[in-house]
């Protein structure tokens, strides 16, 4: 049976007006918190061994590569465990034990930054991929426990704009304080601890919800009881090519992320500040197109924004190729001299709306599958998504890789990226006819999408 909550017609409505009550608020404090912290200890650990240590085993030229592939790591031994546990324990006490987990890792990293030990920090970097992996399903999982139908779309809106902008905030912060002479490593590492720690503090105030299926037997195995949550998701067809569609979403927005400093650095002849700027328009993007998701469905889950959203993200990436074509070879620019060009403005405007359009196309998604998941195994679908969103992250980085390689430009790539994200949001459309419908319902009625 769904778990769902009933409005309280004496608490105010609206997404924003989660962030007042109990419910809602200290869940999202701790998952911003945790995004936060996630990407303070992965940007700075990059940013000194890339600057700052000289070692010989780890050459800055794969420096983040092997942090990003380390943090991802677990994701795919362990997220099978982590739905189960999400699904057997009851929800905020899994969260709070998750951000105890996280205060005894960011103090076994408090020695690493200050001794400018490499190892220790990349020990860390894998148990804070731990860490979010058993964090994932238990977040996505209790937002229905938490609130109605009418405010899953908005909540979920919320939950990925504060997502975003942690990692905005994240790798703003954690490449600013290692960069401090003298003091930057111990003061990075106290950050990590203090965002632990709050995080810790505002998890205490999680209310809680009845386990969804107590009696659960665990299976530890991780290869069994992935392809066990895989077949599970496929159960419901509509359901698993939605994670599907999610999973494409991250590889497509990987193929960017991974992209950025070089496309400043090669294509757009910008410095460090440039490439920190495709990201803040990136993320702020992405977000102002989750905060949308509530009021264009009118508080409905409209799964029409999907197909508007898959045409939105292929449009402005295909017109990005061209946006990006012929800039003259220029000595590298910063944020003031990039910004006086007008041709940059259409970079920046492409960008933005693709990032837009991401969120209007992922949010729908997540929504579906929360309210279509059985209770009694929401956590462990929700945990196939992630193993399966893992596998398309790291087939992204190879498959661009491969293509640079092999001779593409940077904005090839955008482009082709595009042209392919049309190919298969088609495909899923075609296959999910629910999508096809809600997105010609947008334009044929003025009824509630």
């Amino acid at each position: 049976m769904k778990t769902t909550r009933s409005i309280d017609s004496s608490e105010p409505s609206g997404q924003f007006a989660l962030l007042l009550q109990r419910r809602f608020a200290p869940f999202f404090w701790t998952q911003f918190s945790g995004a936060a912290n996630d990407n303070v200890f992965k940007f700075a650990f990059t940013v000194m061994v890339t600057y700052q240590l000289s070692v010989d085993w780890l050459p800055p030229s794969l420096a983040g590569l092997v942090i990003g592939a380390l943090f991802i790591l677990p994701y795919v031994l362990f997220s099978a465990s982590s739905g189960q546990l999400a699904d057997k324990w009851e929800k905020a006490r899994l969260m709070r034990a998750v951000k105890n987990l996280e205060i005894a890792i960011m103090a076994l990293a408090v020695f690493g930054f200050i001794q400018g030990n490499a190892v220790i920090l990349l020990i860390c970097t894998f148990l804070m991929g731990c860490h979010s992996t058993l964090f994932g399903p238990a977040k996505f999982a209790y937002l229905p426990d938490a609130l109605s139908e009418k405010e899953l779309v908005g909540g979920n809106g919320m939950v990925e704009m504060g997502t975003f902008v942690a990692i905005l905030l994240g790798n703003m912060v954690g490449g600013l304080l290692v960069a401090i002479p003298d003091v930057g490593h111990t003061v990075v590492a106290g950050a990590c601890v203090l965002f632990a720690v709050l995080g810790r503090i505002a998890a205490g105030r999680i209310p809680s919800y009845p386990a969804t299926a107590p009696d659960l037997r665990m299976d530890w195995n991780p290869f069994s009881q992935t392809w066990k949550n895989i077949q599970m998701s496929r159960q419901d067809p509509v359901v698993f090519r939605s994670l599907l569609a999610i999973s494409w979403m991250w590889f497509f927005g990987a193929v960017f992320l991974s992209q950025f400093p070089a496309f400043a650095k090669e294509v757009l002849h910008g410095n460090e500040q440039v490439a920190s700027l495709l990201l803040v328009v990136f993320s702020i993007g992405v977000g102002i197109g989750s905060l949308l998701c509530e009021g264009l469905s009118r508080r409905k889950n409209s799964l029409g924004l999907v197909p508007l959203g898959a045409l939105g993200m292929s449009a402005f990436a295909i017109d990005l190729y061209f946006a990006s074509r012929g800039l003259p070879q220029v000595p590298l620019m910063d944020f003031a001299t990039f910004a006086q060009q007008p041709a940059h403005w259409r970079v920046m405007a492409d960008l933005g709306l693709m990032s837009l359009f991401t969120g209007l196309y992922s949010v729908p998604m997540y929504v579906l599958i929360q309210q279509r998941s059985h209770a009694s195994h929401r956590a462990r679908i929700i945990a196939a998504n992630n193993i399966i969103n893992a596998l398309f992250m790291v087939a992204s980085s190879l498959i661009a890789g491969a293509l640079l390689t092999s001779g593409y430009s940077i904005p090839e790539v955008f482009m082709l990226t595009g042209c392919v994200n049309l190919v298969f949001s088609a495909y899923v459309f075609w296959r999910v006819p629910e999508y096809w419908n809600g997105f010609v319902a947008l334009f044929k009625t003025s009824a509630p999408l």
